[in-house]
This record gives structure tokens, sequence and C-alpha cells, in this order.
């Protein structure tokens, strides 16, 4: 009798390294310097994780990451503890191929295919077509237009298609379809693609993804967030073409040593939330930026959201729901009214992930230099280019504020913070009230 839920039998494996500077994509590093080809590597690793999770949510095929040189725990922090790793292990590309196909095979599955993370043009669709071919032929192989391939499947493990390959040349793809030839194995051929390992190679990405995937700078200011950082990154990683930038306002602990071990760019600026993310904004290199506190952690989708949102020219900004992390009547009742403030009035507060177009940001001038009400006035300033929009989504945000000073008594100072500023009263006058009433 056949079973209900059959064990998945076919695998996809991801070959991909840690983003390292001065170790990733180092052909690149000529025209992009260290820090940006590891930053272009970890943008190419994720858009192909992302593409590669849309495949298995609606396919069911099993997904693994082998990683060379590099600890197991930096890919999980960078790429979540949900994801099948393990490393590559030693010798030449071909005899870590071999190793990959022959332990996945002694697993049971029966059509493996492994991907490199250099080829934006190949979509979920290449490798649905590879493991179709695969029921026919003995090997299916993706063709690179540099003479080499993006893809190889197997149904069986064969070893000696890996022997005498001149790997890292422009005859790849053409001495392993001689090999092949030899042993007598049936050959499918995919369309060719296009990979990106050279500086003249750049706009190949440009051209796929960056029309189709816009990317998004995700800016983090942060002083002594350790014990917030990793979770707010995570819910950032697998987004497609994003990059993460941590500001940090001089921390005595150890928010810069987890921020970079989840994969974040860590930059120094001057203390002060307004400073920090003026500063991420300058370093930033997405065409759209999105500001998130170190205590708030994005929802599924948040990428494919911004993206849509923005698309919208009327749209100048938007943000996503208020939640807290934990739950009481008095908090439910919070929460509704700041969703009711952020909606009809239009008015979002930084705790729900503004986001906006980088140009706009810089003709705006940014955030001005407030020690509080940082982003009530930035959205004030936004309002008269257009709509400020409030996704469906909800940004999650710590109740550690509401804890410590008590549900009321912290709803009633930040209403009364906001009050103050319209009264006109400093910024500076109201920080120092503030920050007496938290201590």
């Amino acid at each position: 009798m056949r079973s209900e839920n059959p064990r998945p039998s076919d695998l996809l494996i991801i070959f991909t390294r840690y983003p390292e500077p001065g170790k990733s994509k180092t052909r690149l590093i000529p025209a992009l310097g260290p820090q940006g080809a590891a930053d272009l590597h970890q943008r190419m690793v994720e858009y192909t994780l992302f593409r590669a999770k849309r495949l298995i949510t609606s396919s069911g095929v099993c997904l693994e990451i082998r990683f060379a040189d590099c600890k197991e725990d930096c890919i999980r922090n960078w790429l979540g503890p949900d994801i099948r790793c393990g490393p590559q292990g030693s010798g030449d590309i071909g005899q870590r191929m071999e190793r990959a196909f022959g332990e996945a095979f002694q697993t049971g599955m029966e059509r493996v295919m492994i991907v490199g993370t250099d080829i934006p043009g190949m979509t979920e669709d290449f490798v649905r077509k590879a493991l179709a071919a695969l029921t026919d032929s003995d090997v299916v192989l993706g063709p690179a237009r540099d003479g080499g391939y993006y893809l190889i499947g197997l149904r069986r493990p064969t070893g000696q298609l890996f022997e005498g390959i001149p790997w890292g040349t422009d005859q790849v793809l053409e001495k392993t379809l001689n090999v092949a030839r030899n042993l007598q194995l049936r050959v499918s051929l995919l369309d060719p693609l296009e990979d990106v390992d050279r500086p003249e190679d750049l706009p190949v990405w440009e051209r796929f993804v960056k029309g189709k995937f816009p990317l998004i700078s995700i800016i983090t200011p942060a002083l002594n967030e350790e014990e917030n950082i990793a979770a707010c990154l995570a819910s950032t990683r697998n987004a497609p073409n994003v990059e993460r930038i941590v500001v940090d306002g001089g921390s005595k602990d150890r928010t810069r040593e987890i921020a970079l071990a989840c994969g974040a760019k860590v930059v120094s600026g001057a203390t002060g939330r307004a400073r920090q993310m003026n500063a991420g904004a300058e370093s930033a290199a997405g065409d759209l930026l999105l500001f998130l506190h170190a205590d708030t952690r994005l929802p599924e989708g948040f990428a494919e959201t911004v993206r849509s949102t923005l698309t919208f020219p009327a749209i100048v900004a938007g943000a996503f729901e208020f939640r807290l992390d934990i739950s009481s009547s008095g908090l439910r009742f919070i929460e509704r009214a700041a969703n009711w403030r952020s909606r009809r009035l239009q008015l979002p507060y930084g705790d729900q992930a503004i986001f906006t177009r980088a140009p706009l940001f810089r003709e705006v001038g940014g955030y001005r230099d407030m020690p509080i009400m940082e982003d009530f006035e930035f959205i004030q300033r936004l309002k008269k280019k257009g709509r400020i929009f409030t996704a469906p989504l909800p940004a999650i945000t710590s109740a550690r504020r509401w804890e410590k000073l008590g549900t009321w008594n912290a709803t009633l100072m930040n209403y009364g913070i906001v009050i103050a500023y319209y009264l006109g009263i400093s910024p500076a006058r109201i920080h120092r009230y503030a920050r007496r009433e938290r201590e």
C-alpha cells in the first residue's frame, strides 16, 4: 500500500561559502573591493536561497547547503537554524561534488542536483526542468556561457564524470560532455545562462535582479543590544536582494560581534538613533531603505511588501502594523490605537519599520539630528510628498518598555511626549524627561 505522505526523494544542493571579505568572489575585488565583493556574494546566495525555498514549498524538493572553508555555526547564524547543511570537504570542486552526490544517494535520494549561487538568471523553473529531464536522462547540465555549468543533476552515483576535468577553465562543460559520452550516459542540456564572476559580468546581476528585486538596505541602529540583535537580524534573512547594515553607537557588550556573526555589515556611528540611521543610509547601496529598530522583528514576506508598496508613485513611504511580543488586554488596546493612528493619520512610528525610496530620503534631508521624536518629525516631512502606507503585516516589537514602566504609565508617557512636542517644547528637554522617567 502506498504511503499518503511519501518521503521526498529529490534533493537540491547549493554549493557556497560564507561571505568573508577577501575570500568571497575574489575576481570581483578589483571592481568592488573586498567588502563589496563579499556583500554581493551574500546577496547572490540569499537570492538563490529565496528561489530555492519557493521551489521546495511548491514541489516538496529537499534542500541542503554545502559550505566551504567555514564553521557550520557561521552558516546557521547567517541562513537560519532550520536549513540542512554540511561541509563540502577537501579536494577540488569535482571531488567535493562527487562526495556530495555520493552521500545524497546513500540516504536514499533518487534525483540529486547541485547548483552554484552566481547565476541570477536561474529560476526555480530551471530546477523543475532539470528534475523532469532526469526522468529519462542519466545526467542533466545547465551550461554557463563561460564554458562551465551552473547546474548538474544525476540519478545515480557517477564518480568518473568528475575525473580529468580542468576546473576553473572554459573547457569544463566540453570535457564533461566528452566524459559522459565515453561512459555512455544519456545527457540533457538546459538553456545556457550567464554567471557573475568577473567585473565585466556585473551588468548581468543588475539586469536580472535589480529590475525585479530592487536592493533593500535594512538599517538597524543599535546600542548595547546583544539580547535582541540576533533575533532582529534573523527576521531579515533569506529575503531576496537585501543588505543588512547595523550601525553601532558605541556598544560595550557583544552587539557588534553578534551582528557580524549573523552576516550583517557593521559600521560605527555617533550615538543617537537619528545620527546612526543617517550614517547607515549614507553607507547603503540600496534603492530602497528600511529602518529597523534592534528590538523589532520583521514579518515573513516583508521584502515583497516593501517592493510592491513602493511601486506606486503616490506612496512615498510605508511601515508595518504595530504588534508587541507579549499579550494582554491592555496591550491589545494599545496596538489597536497605534494601528488606527498609523492608518488613519498616516503616522507610523519607528518601531513599525519605516521604509522609503533612497532618493527621496536624501531629497528630504534624512532624519533630523534630534534625541527623540526623530521618526515622528521625519514622517511629517514625508507626508508633504505623498501618501504613507501601513502594510497589513505586523512588525513584532519588544514590550520591554511597557513591562518596565507598566502598561498605562508607558502609554501616558508616550502621549505626553507627543503633546509636549506639539506644544513646542524642545526635543532635548523632552528627551531628558523621558530618560528620567524610564530610569
